[in-house]
């Protein structure tokens, strides 16, 4: 699984080219809501065990990542990113390490998961400025798809537990809109090659169950069986789409 792949199977190093920088930079993205994912689902009772594993393996990248990201920063405006980014990962951190949470606790993580993500965004965006390869577009494209896949199922178990059922239900409609468009986009795109296209239609059956699962959805009411499907399928699309993202990255 990829929690186990981050956590000690791939031999992450500092940042070697902007190419590497957008892909690293937008895994921070999917990164900070996984970490949301992870915690919900550990406070309701679902995949305890996998969902440790995904937190802890994530917090850990994430921090590595920041770390590299700020060493390589080209221009004062992203190493002001970084720190930005870094002041508001800092009480997102503590918060998930509050170990009985409940729905105003969960508030708080999905508040703070937001914070970082635009700021993640916002410095993402920065390096694909910087980029002259047509490849740096796809990199951020099939990156931000990572990011969707955890996105979707943070708010699944938000929305189940109570959290937001109104707002979440809207996102989770936009979120599921952008990403079938953009794997659209990513299958048509001339530096596609058919390695890539292959990936992408695992992607895209795995993100028909997934899709499945998550109309299936009944704010308020923690159905643990459903939601072990979410957080199991979202891995798995998480999994394929960080593959793609990397062959995009290398083809530059």
């Amino acid at each position: 699984m990829f929690a186990a792949a981050s956590a000690c199977g791939l031999a992450f190093a500092d940042v070697t080219d902007l190419g590497d920088a957008i892909n690293k930079a937008g895994r921070q993205r999917m990164l900070c809501e996984r970490m949301a994912k992870s915690y919900l689902a550990h406070a309701m009772g679902v995949e305890t065990e996998l969902a440790d594993r995904t937190l802890a393996a994530s917090i850990a990248l994430f921090e590595r990542q920041l770390g590299e990201l700020k060493a390589f920063a080209p221009q004062p405006g992203i190493r002001d990113a970084c720190d930005r980014l870094d002041s508001a990962w800092q009480p997102y951190r503590k918060l998930l390490g509050e170990r009985t949470p409940g729905p105003r606790e969960a508030a708080d993580v999905m508040a703070c998961a937001d914070r970082v993500l635009a700021l993640a965004q916002d410095g993402t965006v920065k390096l694909v400025a910087l980029a002259t390869r047509p490849t740096s577009r796809w990199v951020n494209v099939s990156g931000r798809q990572r990011m969707l896949s955890q996105r979707l199922a943070a708010l699944y178990f938000g929305s189940s537990w109570g959290v937001e059922t109104a707002s979440a239900q809207v996102e989770m409609s936009r979120a599921s809109a952008e990403f079938v468009t953009a794997q659209a986009l990513l299958a048509a795109a001339p530096e596609a090659t058919p390695a890539i296209r292959e990936q992408l239609q695992l992607a895209d059956v795995q993100w028909t169950f997934f899709d499945t699962a998550l109309r299936k959805l009944r704010p308020g009411v923690a159905d643990r069986e459903a939601m072990s499907h979410v957080f199991t399928t979202s891995e798995r699309i998480l999994e394929v789409m960080d593959g793609v993202t990397g062959l995009f990255a290398k083809l530059g």
